[in-house]
């Protein structure tokens, strides 16, 4: 309950950047014990949305846009670039792995349009990419994902705060494995890019919302 709760909150900016984050008054407001509220602190800090003050204490972690969009363009390079290769002539995609990797996404229940949603969606979104970009055969390429994935993370999860956002991504992750295993590395392609544009669009305007919602509750 803690974790989810301020999670929600760290999501939608209600903390100012430099603000720290007190054990108690947060255990007063949730009317919960300090345990479950320190606990959810150091699960936080881990993902990225709080970090370290210089007190010891926590604190919300403030959102680098410009930081964000570069590691986005490297994203995009990497991940288009492992659909090209096969296109290229380079060794074709692992067809298994992306089989296998289409039964785990149409296997998912898309989310009901007022089910609650808090983000962790992002992770089954990463390993999706990864594991497509490793049925490419790159290995390397894959390591880069993965990292370039963990620093965009704290603003990835914007973009899964609606069951309609869940939704739409499982089913174009499918239409994008459907290209693949019909050897349509084209279609594959265009429709990995639209998908990307769209998060993208989702992400940079939440993401600035938070932004400006943080810094409108700074103490004047």
């Amino acid at each position: 309950m803690a974790y989810q709760a301020l999670k929600a909150r760290l999501l939608v900016g209600d903390f100012a950047p430099g603000s720290r984050l007190v054990e108690e008054r947060l255990a007063e407001d949730l009317e919960v014990s300090r345990t479950p509220v320190r606990e959810a602190l150091s699960r936080l800090h881990s993902e990225g949305l709080v970090e370290r003050l210089p007190d010891g204490g926590f604190g919300p972690t403030l959102i680098n846009l410009h930081l964000i969009l570069e590691l986005y363009e490297i994203r995009f390079a990497l991940e288009t670039r492992a659909i090209r290769r096969t296109a290229d002539g380079r060794p074709a995609h692992d067809l298994e792995k992306v089989a296998e990797l289409r039964g785990d996404w149409v296997d998912l229940d898309e989310p009901d349009a007022d089910a609650d949603v808090d983000g962790d969606f992002v992770l089954l979104d990463e390993d999706f990419h990864e594991r497509l970009a490793a049925a490419a055969g790159n290995r390397e390429l894959v390591d880069h994902l993965h990292k370039v994935n963990e620093r965009i993370r704290i603003v990835r999860m914007q973009d899964f705060l609606t069951a309609e956002r869940v939704g739409l991504t499982i089913r174009q992750h499918t239409a994008i494995l459907d290209a693949v295993l019909d050897g349509d590395l084209g279609g594959a392609e265009e429709r990995l890019v639209g998908h990307f544009d769209e998060s993208l669009a989702v992400v940079e305007e939440r993401a600035a919302l938070t932004i400006a919602r943080m810094l409108d509750r700074r103490t004047p």
